[in-house]
């Protein structure tokens, strides 16, 4: 008997609706049902459905948080110095790419990992043009550290990223949730699901789908998000074939 997983793995992915897009991940997804870490099973199960993205005709490039090791922010709000704090989590986002490269090329995609922060050893110096070229040569390229600097989320690079190499759409995979709710689904029984909003909504209503920097960047250059669930196998396919679920934030260029 096949597992979902499994079966996942051996079918092929659908026609691709974008030609390029980014994908954001946050540490916590990677994590499945640990505590902190990164989960084999989990990581293993994300990186079938991205090779399977990548060969059915979408450029796909990564980025990855590191909340599931260190999260700066929280680290600040305990006393660390809050530039210090972020470049410890500019080095877990790094821990999480070397992960999930490896999980790729265990099934088949070619990847780089191209890092904001010199680790020469382990990955390529971000470079814009060497960036889409990996994508045109069919590669699936992972940002790692961030934007390079402190005081800026793997939210804002990703959004920076998708914009520098042309991205179609910023694919948001979740943990625990849908989608965007008007509230947090896991603590208030009544909030409401929201299918469709525009990013100055998002910002205004103070909902928790990006940092105010990385929507205004998305807003101002009409680059629409895609927010999703991960706990079922097969969203990542479903949504790059252009499916319709969980919510899509967009502004027309006309209207930024």
């Amino acid at each position: 008997m096949t597992t979902p997983h499994e079966e996942l793995a051996d079918r092929q992915a659908p026609a691709a609706a974008f030609g390029r897009a980014l994908l954001k991940l946050s540490g916590e997804s990677l994590m499945g049902d640990r505590e902190y870490g990164v989960d084999p099973r989990t990581v293993t199960t994300i990186a079938r459905e991205v090779v399977a993205v990548q060969r059915a005709g979408t450029e796909l490039a990564v980025v990855v948080g590191g909340g599931n090791f260190y999260r700066g922010m929280s680290a600040a709000a305990e006393g660390m110095d809050r530039a210090t704090a972020d470049y410890a989590g500019m080095l877990a986002t790094v821990l999480n790419s070397l992960s999930v490269q490896d999980a790729l090329e265990r099934h088949g995609g070619q990847t780089r990992v191209l890092s904001a922060i010199t680790v020469a050893e382990v990955a390529e110096p971000y470079i814009r043009r060497r960036a889409i070229r990996h994508l045109e040569k069919g590669r699936i390229i992972i940002f790692a550290a961030g934007t390079g600097n402190p005081f800026f989320t793997t939210d804002t690079a990703a959004a920076l990223r998708a914009l520098e190499v042309g991205a179609d759409a910023i694919l948001m995979g979740k943990n625990g949730v849908d989608g965007v709710y008007d509230g947090d689904p896991h603590l208030d029984a009544g909030a409401q699901f929201l299918p469709e909003l525009t990013h100055l909504e998002a910002i205004e209503r103070g909902l928790k789908v990006m940092d105010t920097t990385a929507l205004t960047l998305c807003m101002d250059n009409g680059l629409p998000i895609y927010v999703f669930g991960l706990d079922e196998p097969g969203t990542i396919e479903r949504v790059v074939a252009g499916e319709r679920i969980g919510t899509i934030i967009s502004t027309s260029r006309r209207d930024a």
